[in-house]
Parts: C-alpha cells; sequence; structure tokens
C-alpha cells in the first residue's frame, strides 16, 4: 500500500539521511524547489505488485533462451539419425552452436533494434524469428533445414535477453530490481528443465524430436501478444523526448505519487548530447570505455568457466560416468532452479558483488572436485561420486551468482545513452565464446582429457574473482541515476 507524501524542512532531511526510507535523497540545492512545488519526499517504496506483471511478460524471453539451449541436449541422437548425420560429432555440433551463431548476429542489432524501436516492439521482434526458426527445425528433411531453423531461432536469441536485461532494469523499482532481475535466470533454468523433461521420449517415440521444437512456438507467441499490453520503458520514452509518455508509463509501473520523483531522477541526466544516438566507436574509448570493458570481461569470464559446455553437453558427460541421462538432465534443472531461487532471495541483501566473488570461487572448487574425480588414484565408485557431485556444485554455484548477475549488472552501471548498445556489445562477446565453447568442447574434452580441461576452466573462474574484486562495484538499492553519477566520470 502507498504512504502519503511527507514534507520535510531541509536541516531535518539531512539529519535521516541514514535511515533505510531515504535512499534516493535530492541534492541540497534541489530541496528549495521540491519545498516550492509542494513535492516532499516519498517515505514509502512503490507497490512492486504493480511492476510485476510487465516484468514477468518479459522474462518469457528468457525462458525461451533456456529452452533452445537445452532442447537438443536428448534427442540429438534422435535428430541425428532422422537426417542423416549419425556418428558425425562436427555435425552434432554445429547444430548447437549455428544457433549460437545466429545469437550473436541477434545481439549485434540488440541496441540498435531496442533504441531504435524501444523495448516493447523489440522483444515483438524477437519473437518472430523463434517462431519461424522452430518452425522450420520441427518440419526439416535435412542437416541444411535444421541449421536454418536453429539459425533463425539463434537471432531471436540474441535479440530477446540483451532487451530483457534492459526492460527489467529500466521498469523496476530500486529496492527489487535485484529479485526482478533474478526472475530472469530464473525463467532461463524453467525453460531449460522444461526442454529436458519434454525430451525424455525422443529415444522411445519417432518423430519426438519435433514435437519439442513445435512446442516452443506458443511462449513465444505468447511473448508477441502479451507486449502489447505491457509499459514501454519511461527511461527509454525521456530519452527519446516523450515526457508525457514517460509519465503515464512511470504511472503504470510505480503509482501516481511516484511519478514526480522519478521523472525528477531523470531529469538530473537530461545532458544535450543524451538526445544523439551513440555511435558504436564510442564505447571503445573515454569516458565509457571502462564500463564497457568491464561488462564485456564479466560476461567473457562466465563463458570461459565452462557452464555451457555442461548444459549442453550433460547427457553425453554423464553418460561417460555411468549416470543414466535422464536422471543427470533432473538433477542438473534442479540443481540450477534451487541456486536461482537462493540468488532471487540474496539479490537485494548480499548484494551483486557479493554473489559473483561466491559464485566464481564455488565454481573453481566444483571443477577442482571433476579434475580430482578424473585422476587414476580413486576407485571406480569414489570417481564416480565426486564427478556427479562436482558438477552439480558446479551449476549450483553458477546459478547463485555468475548466471544471473552480470545481465543485471550491467543494465544497472551503463549510462542510459549507451545502454542498449553496450549490452549489444558485451552480449556479442559472450556469443562468440560460447559458440567456440559449444563447438570445441567435445574435441577439446578428446584431445585434452578432462583433467586437463576442468583445470583451465578452474583457472579461469579464478581469475574472474580476482577481476570482480579489482573492477565491480556494488549498485544494491541505488537507483539507475545514482549509479550513472557515482560511475561515469566528467569529459
Amino acid at each position: 500500500m502507498l504512504g502519503r507524501p511527507t514534507i520535510l524542512e531541509p536541516s531535518s532531511i539531512y539529519k535521516r539521511m541514514s535511515s533505510r526510507e531515504y535512499t534516493n535523497l535530492p541534492d541540497r540545492e534541489d530541496i528549495s524547489d521540491i519545498l516550492q512545488n509542494g513535492v516532499g519526499l516519498e517515505t514509502t517504496n512503490p507497490c512492486w505488485k504493480l511492476s510485476l506483471p510487465h516484468v514477468l511478460v518479459a522474462t518469457i524471453t528468457s525462458f525461451l533462451f533456456g529452452y533452445h539451449l537445452g532442447v537438443v541436449n536428448e534427442p540429438l541422437e534422435s535428430i541425428s539419425l532422422d537426417l542423416g548425420f549419425g556418428g558425425n560429432s562436427l555435425a552434432e555440433g554445429l547444430v548447437v552452436s549455428t544457433c549460437l551463431a545466429g545469437a550473436l548476429v541477434g545481439s549485434l542489432f540488440s541496441g540498435w533494434i531496442a533504441d531504435g524501436v524501444g523495448r516493447r516492439r523489440a522483444f515483438q521482434l524477437s519473437a518472430l524469428p523463434m517462431i519461424i526458426g522452430a518452425s522450420v527445425s520441427a518440419t526439416t528433411k535435412n542437416l541444411e533445414g535444421m541449421l536454418l531453423g536453429r539459425f533463425l531461432v539463434g537471432s531471436g536469441m540474441g535479440l530477446g535477453p540483451a532487451v530483457a536485461s534492459l526492460y527489467v532494469a529500466e521498469v523496476s523499482p530500486s529496492f527489487v530490481r535485484g529479485t526482478y532481475g533474478s526472475f530472469i535466470q530464473i525463467a532461463t533454468c524453467l525453460g531449460l528443465m522444461g526442454s529436458l523433461f519434454i525430451g525424455i521420449p525422443a529415444k522411445e517415440i519417432v518423430g519426438w524430436w519435433r514435437v519439442c521444437f513445435w512446442v516452443s512456438v506458443v511462449p513465444a507467441t505468447i511473448l508477441a501478444l502479451a507486449m502489447e499490453f505491457c509499459a514501454e520503458s519511461p527511461h527509454w520514452l525521456y530519452k527519446r523526448g516523450r515526457c508525457a509518455e514517460a509519465e503515464v508509463e512511470f504511472e503504470k509501473l510505480l503509482g501516481e505519487s511516484h511519478v514526480k520523483p522519478a521523472i525528477s531522477d531523470l531529469s538530473k541526466l537530461d545532458r544535450s548530447d543524451d538526445v544523439e544516438d551513440v555511435k558504436y566507436s564510442e564505447l571503445f574509448r573515454g569516458r565509457h570505455f571502462r564500463v564497457v570493458f568491464i561488462g564485456s570481461t564479466l560476461f567473457a569470464f562466465q563463458q570461459l568457466s565452462g557452464i555451457n559446455a555442461v548444459f549442453y553437453f550433460s547427457s553425453t558427460v554423464f553418460k561417460r560416468a555411468g549416470v543414466p541421462s535422464d536422471l543427470a538432465n533432473i538433477c542438473v534443472g534442479v540443481a540450477n532452479l534451487s541456486g536461482s531461487i537462493v540468488a532471487m532471495i540474496l539479490m537485494d541483501k548480499m548484494g551483486r558483488r557479493g554473489l559473483l566473488l561466491g559464485s566464481f570461487m564455488g565454481m573453481a572448487g566444483a571443477m577442482g572436485l571433476q579434475v580430482t574425480a578424473a585422476s587414476s588414484f580413486l576407485p571406480g565408485s569414489a570417481a564416480l561420486y565426486l564427478s556427479v557431485g562436482g558438477m552439480l556444485l558446479f551449476v549450483l554455484s553458477f546459478a547463485l551468482g555468475a548466471g544471473p548477475v552480470p545481465g543485471l549488472l550491467l543494465a544497472e552501471i551503463f549510462p542510459s545513452r549507451i545502454r542498449a548498445k553496450a549490452m549489444a556489445v558485451c552480449l556479442s562477446v559472450h556469443w562468440v565464446i560460447n559458440f567456440f565453447v559449444g563447438l570445441l568442447f567435445l574435441r577439446l574434452l578428446e584431445l585434452l582429457g578432462p583433467q586437463v580441461l576442468y583445470s583451465i576452466f578452474a583457472t579461469f573462474c579464478l581469475m574472474a574473482v580476482v577481476f570482480v574484486k579489482r573492477n565491480v562495484v556494488e549498485t544494491k538499492g541505488k537507483s539507475l541515476q545514482e549509479i550513472e553519477i557515482t560511475l561515469l566520470p566528467e569529459d
């Protein structure tokens, strides 16, 4: 329930700055304007229920992201036999990685699309290739058709998650922005688990893998239709000079009494160059380079940790360890979802930086268990339990921080002027590395052996811990405007 605004004298405002109720206090020079205009400080947070439906619709794209990551995991063998490339490991790798190549293309254009047509229309545009691509994959009779369908789906996957991170950060009240950001990871987990469960009958039922692709058309269609009724990002509207529309959307998301403070926060960043479109070249030099470098490196470490090798090939890896693939996939999904739920609870309490540090350290330790399990010093049963336990601990640790935090954190630390295009650049780094991990993991596992490969992954996790300690700032509880003022140096 929303509280009534309270008018405070200037002297009393600064006496109460330590109170947790006042997280977005105005500058001293702004107080006289506030009192003259009859607008006081809000003593309560906005009602989180207003923005929740909009966030939930946006996370459908994350559900689709997770679903298409795992949709070929279980049925891959059936697909290869039906389409005539059974036993060809390179072709199987292409079925996985072509989707990632499409995602790279989608992510490269995501900033331009999100800034050009708005967040809502960008969501709808991301749903379209996922509908068409899934239909092509479901009806194809050859490898070429499968690759085309996977590429189209990937282009939608590359666009959707980038826009989701932007949208959730921009429509969420600051006190629950971390929690709402965790919904993205939870939706991804649910999509991944859904694809694994739906894929279980693929070995027994001929052609079931086609059903797996058809199922994904339903949530993609819901996303395209439901976005028509969601709020547009007020930040995007304000940036385009559509202030009256921004106020209307803020009222939908925060409530009437919080509109003026929200617009006031945006006006503090109303610089003359904000109305101009940012060029990609500006992201690699000058005042913007540092935050773009931090974002790109975080996503690079996220993928170099080896997490998607686990998701793409968990069935194959567990099968080699003697664990039934059905059971392995269920365990991986439960570990991923459990960690994501814990992250949602802790995100706005423990903060982003602490979760990142704990997550990467846990992943490094889990890879250490994998290395030990692959050694010749342990008996077979002990190595088996240690290998499975290490894999599940790795997934759990990832879901606690390295999975949900980077997308949310980057949407928070990027200034409004470059936010969409900077996210596009960072996610492009993510997809490039993701592509090569998906393409080369099984081959590297054969050439290097599990001990060497998992040691490499563990090293990258430890490097990530050092990087986070030196470069990542805490953004918990701060408005996007406060974060921008803190991080961005003046020209």
